[in-house]
């Protein structure tokens, strides 16, 4: 384990001359006070690592050293082509780069490696989209791709879907896109909203607000700024993943417009996480209380809306009793009573016949 981290760090300051102790304490999840026994290591072992003081301080190589410490492990190998998502490649319009780059790669390795790469080819796959729904790339993904590696300022024109089944609205925004995610199968573009004087939003802040998420699939054109498509400045700081994340939980909550109260049984509430969004139910268990005399747990439970509460806890069963709302009460006692019609068992001809002699 110390010997991969040691490697990983010689790297890290080869490619990244001038990280700092704390810097690769946080890339290799080590304290600062590992991070300098590694150095020392380091040097013991021939690597000429050294500490600088000052602001273009932190850690160098000696100049014109550089490691060797480049050769691929099997497993590091296997990893690498691992690393692609084919489906991804293709929509994006890079599959024939990745085939070349992998090509190279290929090249490159000891014989024995190369054959411990290519076999993991064969043993793994990943499909994105989820069931039931057939795959199709947004047209104009590849050209919004190309942007976004160039750092090319659009103009996107985009079909912004209405609420509560009105119809889709045309809207035109610039901006700055900085990056693609790819999320169950659906492609969705992370920019920030860009105006002539340069700023982010025209909030006269760089780091301040003005992202937005658009999904590709429904950018209806997509052409070069007013002026050009010039680059913008990328924010240095910024984090396709961390943002993301925060933004999607966010968004994930931002759904959950009303509160339903239910009792469950402790069966029900095993199967909670696999009807209803994490958020929710993270909120709610937060909310849950100790267990009635029955063994039932009540809690506050958030949903998008009645409508999608009703058919989320109705896969439950019985093992679900909804408290409040009244009108979601009421829609399920409905419900009960129209199942137990439906399924009210027959009489039978001689139950019947038998009770025509007494």
């Amino acid at each position: 384990m110390r010997a991969a981290r040691l490697i990983r760090m010689a790297l890290l300051v080869q490619s990244n001359p001038g990280l700092t102790a704390a810097a690769l304490a946080r890339a290799l999840d080590v304290s600062e006070r590992t991070v300098i026994r590694d150095a020392q290591a380091l040097q013991e072992a021939g690597i000429p690592v050294r500490s600088e003081r000052g602001r273009t301080g932190g850690y160098h190589l000696a100049p014109g050293y550089r490691t060797r410490l480049t050769t691929l492990h099997p497993t590091e190998a296997e990893t690498l082509f691992l690393s692609g998502l084919p489906s991804a490649l293709r929509d994006l319009g890079l599959s024939e780069a990745a085939d070349t780059a992998r090509l190279k790669l290929t090249a490159t390795l000891l014989p024995s490696v190369r054959a411990s790469a290519e076999a993991s080819v064969r043993r793994f796959h990943l499909d994105a989209p989820a069931w039931f729904r057939e795959p199709s790339a947004p047209e104009l993904l590849p050209e919004l791709a190309r942007a976004v590696w160039s750092d090319r300022i659009v103009e996107l024109s985009y079909a912004r879907p209405g609420r509560d089944g009105s119809p889709a609205s045309a809207v035109s925004r610039v901006v700055e896109p900085y990056g693609l995610v790819l999320k169950a199968g659906t492609w969705y573009a992370v920019a920030r909203l860009h105006d002539r004087s340069g700023d982010a939003a025209g909030t006269g802040d760089r780091s301040g607000g003005g992202w937005r998420t658009y999904r590709v699939d429904r950018v209806t054109a997509l052409a070069p700024a007013p002026g050009g498509g010039e680059a913008f400045v990328r924010d240095a700081d910024f984090d396709l993943a961390a943002h993301w994340d925060a933004r999607s939980h966010e968004f994930a909550r931002a759904l959950l417009r009303t509160t339903v109260t239910v009792r469950l049984t402790s069966w029900g509430l095993g199967r909670l996480p696999a009807v209803v969004d994490g958020a929710a139910v993270e909120d709610a268990l937060a909310s849950a209380g100790a267990p009635d005399a029955d063994g039932r747990v009540t809690l506050a439970l958030p949903a998008e809306s009645e409508d999608v509460a009703h058919d989320q806890l109705a896969r439950l069963g019985a093992d679900v009793e909804v408290l409040a709302p009244a009108s979601l009460r009421a829609r399920f006692r409905e419900r009960a009573e129209a199942l137990a019609a439906l399924y009210r068992p027959e009489p039978s001809a001689g139950a019947s016949g038998a009770d025509g002699q007494r």
